[in-house]
C-alpha cells in the first residue's frame, strides 16, 4: 500500500495538530491534503482519504470509522470561532444563513434553537461572507477564520460553545481526527498512529509563539491575540469530559432529528489488534 492520505482542515485551530507533518520527517509518511471541514468528512466517506480531522456530526453518517484517542479540538470555555451573528437578539431570530464549510457547528446551533429557544427557524446555506449572509437573513453562522475575523462592535455575537456550555455544563467536541478501518487494515503494522498524532499535537503546542508569528499577518489579528485564542479557546484533548460531552451532543442531535443516531465510539487502540 502507498501512504497513508491525510485529509487536515486549513484554519488555524488545527496548526499545533500538524506541527509534524509539516515540520518533521513523519510528514514524508503521508499524502496530506487541506480543506473545509465539510469537504474533509467528504474524503473519507468517498475513500479519497484514509485518515481526517472530522467534524464530530460527520461520525454520524460515515461507516467504519475508528477514532484515534486523545487528540480534538473542543472547547471548555467560549471558542471565539464558532459563531452566530445576529442583526436581532438570540430569541427574534427566525432565519439563519449557514455557513457551508459548516456540518458540527450547524447541528449544534439547530440543537439550541430547538432545545432552549424554541420557535420555528429557516435555515440557508451560503458562502461564509457575513455582510452577504446578514444581508439576506436575521442571523449567520460562521466557523473558523472567518468568525475570528468578524468586527463583533458591529453585530451581535452569540458563541455557540458558550452557549453549549451554558445549558449542559460539559465540554464541546467540534472535531477529532478518524480512520477508515479498511485504510487500518492495509498500513503498516509498525505505524502507531494514535502516537504520531498526539505527539504531533504535543509539539505544536508547544510552538504556539512560531504559529501566531506564522498567521497573525495572514490573519490580520494580532500574535497575542492568535496565542490567546490557541492556547485559551480551544481544547485539544479528547478526555473523559470531552467525550461525555460528545455523547451528549449525539444524543439531543437524535432527539432534535438533527442528525441520525450515532454509533458506538470505536477507539483505534482498542481494535487496532482485531484489525491487524
Amino acid at each position: 500500500m502507498g501512504r497513508l492520505r491525510i485529509s487536515a482542515i486549513s484554519y488555524l485551530n488545527t496548526a499545533p495538530l500538524m506541527w509534524d507533518f509539516e515540520y518533521s520527517s513523519v510528514g514524508s509518511e503521508f499524502e496530506i491534503s487541506y480543506t473545509v471541514p465539510s469537504a474533509c468528512a467528504e474524503s473519507l466517506r468517498d475513500g479519497t482519504a484514509d485518515i481526517g480531522i472530522i467534524p464530530a456530526a460527520a461520525y454520524c453518517s460515515i461507516p467504519e470509522l475508528v477514532i484515534l484517542p486523545g487528540v480534538a479540538i473542543a472547547s471548555r470555555k467560549p471558542v471565539r470561532s464558532i459563531l452566530l451573528v445576529s442583526k436581532v437578539p438570540l430569541e427574534q431570530v427566525r432565519s439563519v444563513a449557514l455557513d457551508t464549510s459548516s456540518m458540527t457547528s450547524i447541528a449544534l446551533i439547530k440543537i439550541i434553537l430547538a432545545r432552549w429557544v424554541g420557535g420555528k427557524h429557516r435555515f440557508t446555506s451560503m458562502q461564509p461572507d457575513v455582510d452577504l449572509m446578514l444581508g439576506a437573513r436575521d442571523a449567520a453562522l460562521l466557523i473558523g477564520d472567518p468568525a475570528l475575523q468578524v468586527d463583533r462592535s458591529r453585530y451581535r455575537c452569540y458563541d455557540l460553545a458558550e452557549e453549549w456550555i451554558r445549558h449542559t455544563g460539559k465540554p464541546f467536541v467540534f472535531a477529532f481526527w478518524a480512520v477508515r478501518k479498511a485504510a487500518l487494515r492495509d498500513a503498516p503494522a509498525k505505524l502507531d498512529l494514535a502516537a504520531i498524532f498526539q505527539e504531533s499535537r504535543d509539539h505544536g503546542l508547544g510552538k504556539i509563539d512560531d504559529i501566531a508569528r506564522a498567521w497573525g499577518p495572514r490573519l490580520g489579528l494580532s500574535e497575542a491575540n492568535v496565542k490567546d485564542y490557541l492556547a485559551e479557546n480551544i481544547y485539544y484533548y479528547l478526555d473523559s469530559d470531552c467525550l461525555d460531552g460528545l455523547r451528549l451532543f449525539y444524543r439531543y442531535a437524535a432527539e432534535c432529528g438533527v442528525l441520525p443516531p450515532a454509533p458506538a465510539l470505536q477507539f483505534y487502540e482498542a481494535l487496532k489488534p482485531a484489525i491487524r
